[in-house]
């Protein structure tokens, strides 16, 4: 059988280390859950484990979250839309924005529901996705100033996602003097700088990340235990939470390259070719998994003398040398997946999720009580107290 397996040990593992890191570091953090998709065992596992703050970039995960942990904090981890301002606003107790027509909807839609939305007004510096350029600031903090059920709780960046820009701590100390710069000039004080996430955390254990950069928003290295910075995993992290096992369809000793004539085009982009001898041949096995299902190139054969040599859309070809743990028809090649292959995986309807230990198993035995992994404060009253602390002095 084809599956995701989901190591809820390792998870929790990941956990109790992230979260160790972000109270050393007196930050307060939002867990990303957007590469699960909304998968509802694997959420309520984490509510368990006492997580109350999520991020997603889907409103339908919100939902999913809002359903399993009713009092955890939510985010709109990606820029909302004006045509989805109710449903952000009913979702998300915050999101991150970047144009001010979203504001003036989320603003009118809060007024509608007779609430308040908490709002990071996210800067471009370098990472080329979302946020406003740092010389628009000023005038558009102003605009926002003005709105009413909107609730400024700082300003964010984005690294990684998109350029592949790596932080700095220049960068970081640019997002520090422009909260500076903002709180001089209007008299509001703005609770967070909300640029972390994997991506930062070595300069967290480097000890090199300014403490006012007090919001982080983390799922990768949680669920993969990646160091995106120099490659493998972090420093006490586990990297084997999630496992992809695939069923072997066929075994068959063959020619380690074509011996016919090829054309130029294929349905798939070929993927990166290794060193193959002229006339080598070698035991080729076909797994049931694709194109369809995720990116390939993200796979990684847990045994290294194993190599993906090729994909359509729902075969996968791995070469397995001269086959010495003599596989055979019906077993399983197991793979690690990059960040890019699990989230098609867990966006997709074909493999099967399979939780190990089972749900039942690790609630008898994993949970850790409410309020272990973020700010116990429920997240309306924790608000309302950032709205009292951010007021401007009464005269």
């Amino acid at each position: 059988m084809d599956r995701i397996i989901i190591n809820l040990e390792a998870i929790r593992h990941n956990l109790l280390v992230v979260d160790r890191w972000m109270r050393d570091h007196g930050a307060h953090w939002t867990l990303v859950t957007k590469v699960l998709c909304g998968h509802a065992e694997t959420l309520q596992a984490l509510t368990s484990l006492g997580v109350t703050s999520f991020g997603d970039s889907r409103l339908e995960n919100l939902a999913e979250i809002r359903r399993i942990a009713p009092e955890a904090e939510r985010w709109l981890v990606r820029l909302p839309g004006v045509s989805v301002a109710r449903e952000v606003v009913a979702l998300a107790h915050a999101s991150l924005v970047s144009e001010f027509a979203v504001m003036q909807a989320l603003s009118a839609e809060a007024r509608r529901q007779d609430t308040e939305h908490g709002v990071i007004i996210m800067i471009e510096l370098g990472d080329l996705r979302e946020g406003i350029l740092p010389g628009r600031l000023i005038e558009f903090y102003n605009q926002v100033f003005e709105l009413t059920n909107i609730r400024v709780l700082g300003i964010g960046a984005n690294f990684g996602c998109l350029a592949g820009a790596l932080p700095s701590v220049d960068h970081f100390m640019q997002l520090i003097l422009y909260r500076e710069l903002l709180e001089l000039k209007f008299g509001h004080k703005l609770p967070y700088i909300s640029a972390g996430a994997t991506v930062a955390l070595p300069l967290v254990l480097d000890h090199q990340l300014p403490r006012t950069v007090n919001h982080f928003r983390i799922g990768e290295a949680v669920f993969l235990g990646t160091d995106l910075v120099h490659g493998g995993a972090l420093p006490h992290l586990r990297d084997d939470a999630i496992v992809v096992e695939a069923e072997v369809l066929e075994i068959q000793q063959k020619s380690l390259v074509s011996t016919v004539e090829t054309g130029v085009h294929t349905p798939f982009a070929p993927l990166a070719p290794g060193d193959t001898p002229p006339g080598g041949r070698g035991y080729r096995a076909l797994v049931g998994v694709g194109q369809l299902d995720t990116e390939i190139a993200g796979l990684t054969p847990l045994q290294p003398d194993y190599r993906i040599v090729g994909a359509t859309s729902d075969i996968t070809v791995v070469s397995i040398g001269e086959n010495p743990r003599r596989l055979a028809v019906g077993d399983a090649i197991r793979f690690r997946p990059s960040y890019a292959a699990l989230v098609r995986l867990m966006a997709g309807k074909y493999l099967a999720r399979t939780l190990d230990p089972s749900l039942d198993q690790f609630l008898a035995t994993g949970g850790m009580g409410p309020g272990q992994f973020a700010d116990p404060v429920m997240p309306q009253e924790r608000l309302r107290r950032q709205a009292r602390e951010a007021a401007p002095p009464r005269d």
